[in-house]
């Protein structure tokens, strides 16, 4: 019960703060990447203000023996940059750039502006879907 508690406050962090910056709208995205044209910064702003409190959680996590909600931390390990992850990066970038959203402001706008965030949502679980089956 408590893990499902931090996540849902976290998620519901998360949302907000992707509503309250702007993030959840994919002109503001597009904007950023359009370095010749009408360029908007906002998203580089928003990214450099993440990592000051991902940084302190860093720090934190490295003094704690266990999670909060959990037994034990999770952490991906360090890997090379490889053939999957070069491939799985340039579809990401394609698809954020094509659409101006990712995972987050894709899941937080079906309660925004559904019709849109539905045909990015239903195309992610098709890529996670097919990405399962081929791998």
């Amino acid at each position: 019960m408590k893990q499902l508690l931090v996540a849902l406050i976290a998620g519901s962090l998360f949302g907000a703060g992707l509503a309250f910056s702007g993030m959840a709208d994919p002109a503001r995205v597009q904007g950023f990447l359009d370095l010749f044209g009408r360029w908007d910064p906002t998203l580089a702003f928003v990214m450099g203000g993440a990592m000051t409190p991902m940084a302190i959680a860093w720090i934190i996590q490295r003094r704690l023996e266990k999670p909060f909600a959990g037994e034990q931390f999770s952490l991906p390990g360090t890997t090379l940059i490889d053939r999957k992850l070069t491939i799985g990066a340039v579809l990401f970038g394609t698809g954020w750039g094509i659409s101006g959203l990712c995972p987050g402001p894709g899941f937080a706008d079906l309660a925004i502006n559904p019709l849109p965030a539905l045909a990015f949502v239903a195309a992610l679980l098709a890529g996670m879907i097919a990405h399962r089956v081929t791998s």
